[in-house]
């Protein structure tokens, strides 16, 4: 079975997506925000805030939630469920690291992220990126408060 071209710029779209949140982490946002779109219906929603949609509000929110990230490094990526079509693709990983948080010590850290993928003039964007440290079961659901 060959692999299309478009599958395989977007294998390559994500393992740049992967080396750039490994720089987001070390507090220098650039390589993510060159990866997303900046189009008005992009939507940023990160454990820092309420989600936000347009391109300056969510390069506005990357920009803040990097500047508090320092010394960090990511360990891997479970990767759990991944949806391609033909200009819109969605995968859903656990991501695996070690951060900084503002003057905090070094901590490691689990997030459950989704991330939708279009293609923009023959390029794969980032449009959606939700981002969560729930990774364990708690029977308060949606009133947890950890």
């Amino acid at each position: 079975m060959q692999v299309s071209s478009s599958v395989r710029d977007l294998d390559e779209v994500i393992q740049q997506y992967h080396t750039a949140l490994d720089s987001f982490l070390r507090g220098t946002p650039e390589p993510m925000k060159a990866l997303f779109s900046h189009a008005d219906d992009v939507v940023l929603a990160n454990p820092f805030g309420p989600a936000v949609r347009g391109w300056e509000t969510a390069s506005a929110s990357l920009d803040y939630a990097s500047s508090r990230f320092s010394d960090g490094e990511l360990s891997g990526f479970d990767r759990m469920a991944r949806y391609v079509a033909a200009d819109l693709a969605t995968i859903y990983e656990v991501e695996h690291g070690k951060v900084r948080v503002g003057g905090g010590p070094v901590t490691e850290w689990v997030l459950r992220t989704t991330t939708t993928f279009r293609r923009e003039d023959g390029t794969w964007r980032v449009v959606h990126r939700h981002a969560d440290p729930i990774s364990t079961p708690n029977d308060q659901g949606p009133l947890r408060t950890s």
